[in-house]
């Protein structure tokens, strides 16, 4: 089978056929970099299948993904939303291979409204607890680790609160992708 085959009975599949016309969104990525709390976690997955963003949850976990805290925070999302699950951060980077990557921190130089969001970027946040790793933002270019703005000398917000703020301002650059979905024609 050809691999253009596969593409095309893929999205046959997954969307619906509109005389022959095929619709191809534009996704987001979110990125919980050894997440904690499960009702955040179940909250940023009920985000996810809301927004059409794709999740990818690096392990260690702080917890069971079945956990009643995280199911309930979630809903009935966790069958939409898209996941996926990476044993650690070289899997993670191999699985999103070239994509644009921005690391969310209080250590950020730059706010996130003034980054210039694209299809296809990746947002990764880090635990509640500690935040991403120094070593790891460290290692990144400065305009690539972003923040939000806040009052000096306060804790930072709740994760599944950055990640609405953030997600939401890229989705809203890139209008919605709603209105800006690429479309494209096939003949059978």
């Amino acid at each position: 089978m050809s691999l253009l085959f596969l593409l095309l009975s893929w999205f046959i599949i997954q969307q619906p056929i509109l005389t022959g016309k095929l619709i191809f969104l534009l996704m987001l990525h979110i990125a919980l970099f050894e997440p904690e709390i499960p009702p955040n976690t179940g909250n940023i997955i009920r985000l996810c299948a809301n927004s059409g963003a794709k999740l990818h949850l690096i392990e260690p976990l702080g917890f069971d993904l079945s956990e009643k805290q995280c199911r309930r925070a979630g809903l009935d999302y966790h069958d939409i939303a898209k996941i996926d699950i990476h044993k650690n951060y070289d899997e993670f980077r191999i699985a999103i291979k070239d994509r644009r990557t921005f690391y969310c921190s209080t250590h950020g130089k730059t706010y996130y409204a003034d980054t210039k969001f694209q299809d296809e970027d990746v947002l990764v946040f880090g635990p509640e607890s500690r935040g991403l790793p120094k070593p790891l933002l460290a290692a990144q270019p400065g305009e690539h680790v972003i923040k939000i703005p806040m009052q000096a000398n306060n804790r930072s917000l709740n994760l599944s609160n950055s990640v609405a703020i953030i997600l939401y301002e890229a989705w809203r650059q890139l209008e919605f992708n709603l209105e800006n979905a690429v479309e494209s024609y096939c003949v059978f």
